[in-house]
């Protein structure tokens, strides 16, 4: 089929990739031009793994294109994804200003019928909106044009979105129109003969479905925060309590790893979004509220701990280990890590931070700190004549990092792991005074 994708960033280029992978051609559409010629470059805005090689493979075979020409893009697609952002507004709802505009670039060009599928995470009913828009920049048009829009949401985990699109959990389609569904069932009939499993719905249903799975897993992670925070005055251990509550079928160990907190581009933006729409609605969205404030408490509990123990960091060193919200990915939004800095600095500590992927973004977040920061080449740079280390994310290599060698380029022995990396090692209690979360 030909399809349009509209937007270049972690999803829709994900998104066009695959679709190209899957036999279709592809038009990926930005109106940002350095993008768009870096992409036709072979040069990707994001670090995915694993996405180059298919990109580079489908451009090669003629099935993938990018361009900032929306007449081209949207008059020559059968299907048309919506993948742009949908940031938190001042309120925390989702602001849909991208949304709608392409909902109006759609109703200015496409000329025959067409499907439209909303693939950014939206509070529920925006598919409505998105057909008033589309239906009103036809009448002014005077084109009397068929169309129909569909609720398609993304479950892509950044770092692993490749596999996660080549083979989903699950395919949440929602439409009332039985010509929208079959043409969905072609997109993803490579899926569908595999059996992947596919969830058919309306399209309101498909819409909550996206924000109520990402408000659950925050709350799950608020939870295990919470429990480790209590676990640590009490003497237990939250690592062998989820390890025992994740046995339990009902419950599964996944997202019941503690820590400094959830970030990234979804979870912080979902949670404040769905209970904005709860408030719309006048319902309070209670558990998700508490989840929100929980997570915000944990990072507080992080910069109050590394400040406790080490009897303040004025004038100290401290090395950040990880800047990326998750490991395999250069994202950096809503990073526990940037409110860590933050508050470090602002007790007058002087940063040392290393992170694979996420320093050029980190950089400009971090603009009005940058005096007190300096961003380091590797784990060894940035450890050097530190007072502390604080592992913050745990990428893979930090994972196999020599203890010794660590300790002996120290100038002093604080070790804060807050992601219990290396908790089970017998040897990093005797060289350092070593700080988990969630236990002893």
């Amino acid at each position: 089929m030909k399809i349009t994708v509209i937007g270049t960033g972690y999803v829709g280029l994900v998104q066009g990739v695959i679709l190209s992978e899957f036999g279709h051609k592809v038009i990926c559409l930005d109106i940002d031009q350095k993008k768009i010629d870096s992409l036709n470059n072979g040069i990707l805005p994001i670090y995915e793994p694993g996405l180059k090689d298919i990109l580079d493979r489908n451009v090669l075979e003629g099935r993938l294109k990018f361009t900032t020409d929306k007449e081209y893009a949207l008059q020559n697609a059968e299907v048309i994804f919506i993948a742009v952002g949908t940031p938190p507004a001042e309120d925390g709802s989702a602001d849909l200003t991208y949304v709608l505009q392409c909902a109006k670039d759609i109703g200015q060009n496409i000329k025959d019928y067409t499907v439209v599928v909303n693939k950014s995470t939206v509070p529920v009913g925006t598919g409505d909106f998105v057909e008033n828009a589309i239906k009103e920049e036809l009448k002014n048009r005077d084109a009397n044009i068929e169309f129909d829009v569909v609720s398609n949401p993304e479950f892509l985990r950044e770092g692993k979105a490749v596999n996660d699109c080549l083979r989903p959990d699950r395919v949440v389609i929602g439409t009332e129109s039985e010509k929208a569904l079959d043409t969905m069932k072609k997109i993803y009939d490579v899926l569908y003969i595999n059996k992947t499993p596919f969830v058919f719905t309306n399209r309101r249903t498909s819409e909550m479905i996206k924000y109520a799975s990402n408000a659950f897993l925050a709350v799950k992670i608020s939870f295990i925060n919470e429990m480790a925070l209590l676990a640590e005055k009490v003497g237990a251990n939250t690592q062998e309590i989820a390890q025992a509550m994740g046995m339990d079928g009902r419950i599964s160990p996944k997202f019941l790893h503690c820590g400094p907190g959830y970030g990234g581009s979804c979870f912080p933006k979902d949670t404040k979004a769905i209970v904005e729409i709860g408030k719309e609605y006048g319902e309070d969205m209670s558990v998700v509220a508490a989840a929100i404030s929980a997570n915000e408490k944990q990072k507080k509990k992080m910069i109050e701990k590394i400040i406790k123990e080490m009897n303040g960091v004025e004038g100290k060193t401290i090395c950040i280990l990880g800047i990326s919200f998750k490991p395999d990915t250069d994202d950096v939004r809503d990073a526990p890590s940037l409110d860590i800095i933050r508050g470090l600095v602002e007790n007058g500590a002087t940063i040392k931070a290393y992170c694979p992927k996420g320093t050029e973004e980190a950089e400009w977040r971090l603009e009005n700190y940058k005096n007190h920061i300096t961003y380091c080449k590797d784990e060894e740079e940035a450890s050097t004549n530190a007072d502390a280390v604080v592992l913050v994310t745990e990428w893979n290599q930090f994972r196999g990092i020599n203890l010794e060698e660590l300790k002996d380029r120290m100038k002093g022995d604080f070790y804060f792991d807050l992601r219990n990396v290396h908790s089970k090692n017998s040897k990093v209690r005797s060289l350092f005074k070593y700080f988990p979360v969630g236990q002893k």
